[in-house]
């Protein structure tokens, strides 16, 4: 399969949530250590983000890696190895990113992973950390979050970019807050 073929079956994918289920974290693990161990030189830190970090919430059932490097630049200089190591992309799509790479990995014709290889320490490591820990932290933020997904997957299922999108406001009444006070005591 070709970049683009990648990119637009992702984009095609229907919207399914499924109940949260008890090996995503050891499969986050396992992907982890294999990231570290071929990446250990480029890669500060690995991250479980996204729904499947979040005990109990129902998600797509594709595990979100945050991998933190020092820089954009080195982001870049992965990107080949990453391709080589039996990740995929789409070269267009990660061109328009200004603060990430993204790649998805396959297994019997199922993505089970997205990479999201930011700058550790950054904004974006920062503001996707504080929602995680903001659901993991709070049942009944998690409950809303929980509910939300449910009534957005059935209302955009066969859209995953207008499902990503109507998330948004709820993600940025979580992080921005907390995030515009940090800000604005340094």
């Amino acid at each position: 399969m070709n970049e683009a073929q990648s990119l637009q079956q992702a984009i095609d994918e229907p919207v399914q949530l499924v109940e949260y289920d008890s090996t995503w974290p050891s499969r986050y693990a396992a992907e982890r250590d294999r990231l570290l161990e071929r990446f250990a030189n480029e890669l500060i830190d690995v991250q479980h983000i996204g729904s499947t970090a979040i005990p109990g919430m129902p998600a797509k059932p594709i595990i979100d890696v945050m991998a933190g490097v020092t820089s954009m630049a080195v982001a870049d200089t992965l990107f080949e190895p990453l391709l080589a190591y039996g990740y995929v992309t789409s070269r267009e799509f990660n061109a328009s990113l200004t603060d990430r790479r993204w790649f998805m990995r396959h297994a019997h014709g199922h993505r089970i992973h997205h990479l999201h290889v930011v700058v550790h320490d950054g904004e974006l490591w920062h503001k996707r950390l504080a929602f995680r820990d903001a659901l993991r932290a709070d049942t009944a933020l998690a409950a809303r979050y929980a509910a939300l997904k449910r009534e957005l997957a059935a209302s955009h299922s066969q859209d995953r970019e207008a499902y990503t999108q109507a998330k948004g406001d709820f993600v940025h009444s979580v992080v921005e807050p907390s995030w515009d006070h940090g800000r604005a005591d340094r």
